[in-house]
């Protein structure tokens, strides 16, 4: 499979140039050159089929020709070890839950893939495998637990994770503060969006241009594909192929929708699309307006949607050529504010005993909305999140605690280590030196 940049303006590449090159030498963002549907033989075996199972086939069918038939089976098997159940919610709707891997968030998926796809790579020798390796990570919540753990321990490769100071839960602070290790916690005095646009200039700074860096945001493509494994799950584990079905996905940096719209071109079954966000909601209104204006953003009680500028909107109009209408058929856009996310969380919870995690209250309101108009359509939920990781938010709402998984809970006993800086190129390129300097030494 060959790659072509969002930008527009650099040659196509192949998997292991944009895996380790991240962002394209334009600015753009890469994206497969084309996505060939799945045939209706594949499709019919993901009924019932476990999730590594199905992972496995969607894998092969877009890097068969990149990476042998043994190694994507080594690379599915330890990566996505964990289930990926789909849990009812009344009749004919359902929430995936995305959240039992090691870091209870969606972003395992991609992350653990993404890890084990770049050390498979490097173990067959792609360009520069010899040398230190850092990764560079902007997050807004889960991406940062999820990616360090994901390269926590991997030989020459060094991991230094970008989040806002302040805004993230103290939680999921604690789960990539705590490793240590080959594992840097970063906390930038800015927003998400401060954090995103250091990786981006850090990626075109030609003062950095002698080190490896690479990303591993839902703007590098190793974390973007796995992502379309799950919606094929979800579809496979559904009772009996809905007439109409409606995917309801929280929406931050839109990775997670873009993963979704490329399984719709690779022959998933799925009628529409639900852009659900908080109160940063230029994408909705885009939708509405036909304007994309990006923005500062805005803390809510869904921190990792809390996103003014989204990276991966650029894929998703070059998905669409562009073309408004077209995008409008598959997706509809719905924002909703704290006060309506925890009155989800608790409606939910009195109808059916379910607890939600504020993203994922947000999706249960765009699916609530999506499904007003097609009573006979089955709705899914992307549940990104286990609700213990935002306990704080949760248990008021539902008037009980929330049991914190064993996963979660070890990290609560150790110590956390941040370097702090401005946010400012110069200071993450001397923090970046200083790392990659260390590990050329062969020290932590």
């Amino acid at each position: 499979m060959y790659f072509v940049s969002t930008g527009g303006r650099a040659p196509k590449t192949d998997l292991a140039t944009a895996l380790f090159r991240g962002l394209s030498p334009d600015g753009g963002l890469y994206l497969p050159e084309r996505l060939e549907p799945l045939s209706p033989a594949v499709l019919e075996s993901f009924r019932g089929a476990p999730f590594d199972q199905v992972a496995l086939a969607v894998a092969q069918h877009l890097l068969g020709q990149d990476l042998a038939e043994e190694v994507l089976e080594r690379v599915v098997r330890e990566a996505l070890s964990f289930p990926v159940p789909l849990a009812p919610l009344g009749p004919g709707r359902y929430a995936l839950e995305l959240f039992h891997g090691p870091t209870c968030a969606f972003k395992d998926v991609g992350a653990r893939f993404m890890a084990r796809l770049m050390a498979a790579l490097r173990a067959r020798g792609a360009a520069g495998a010899e040398r230190p390796l850092t990764v560079l990570v902007a997050t807004s919540g889960d991406t940062g637990s999820a990616v360090a753990h994901a390269f926590y321990g991997l030989p020459s490769v060094r991991v230094v994770v970008l989040y806002p100071w302040g805004k993230v839960s103290p939680l999921q602070e604690r789960q990539f503060t705590t490793l240590g290790g080959n594992v840097t916690a970063v906390a930038v005095d800015g927003t998400f969006d401060d954090c995103q646009r250091l990786v981006k200039q850090a990626f075109a700074d030609p003062e950095l241009s002698d080190l490896d860096l690479t990303s591993a945001n839902s703007i590098n493509v190793g974390r973007l594909l796995p992502q379309v494994f799950y919606y094929f799950h979800a579809w496979g584990q559904l009772p009996e192929p809905p007439a109409e079905l409606v995917i309801s996905v929280p929406s931050g940096n839109f990775g997670n929708l873009t993963a979704g719209l490329m399984a719709k071109r690779l022959g998933l079954p799925v009628g529409r699309f639900v852009a659900a966000t908080n109160v940063n909601d230029v994408v909705p209104q885009y939708l509405d307006t036909g304007r994309f204006e990006p923005r500062p953003s805005v803390a809510t009680l869904s921190s990792a949607m809390d996103v003014g500028n989204p990276s991966n909107f650029a894929r998703i109009l070059a998905l669409y050529g562009q073309d408004l209408g077209a995008l409008r058929a598959d997706v509809l856009g719905a924002a909703y504010d704290d006060e309506a996310t925890r009155a989800a969380i608790a409606q939910v919870f009195a109808a059916t005993g379910y607890v939600l995690d504020p993203h994922s209250a947000v999706a249960w309101l765009g699916l609530r909305r999506a499904l007003e108009d097609r009573s006979a359509a089955t709705g899914i939920l992307l549940a990104t999140a286990h609700p213990a990781k935002f306990a704080e938010v949760v248990e008021p709402v539902i008037g009980r605690g929330v049991p914190l998984p064993p996963q979660l809970a070890a990290c609560l006993g150790k110590k956390p280590a941040v370097v702090r800086i401005a946010p400012e190129l110069q200071a993450l390129r001397a923090l970046v030196r200083d790392r990659q300097a260390r590990a050329s030494r062969g020290r932590e």
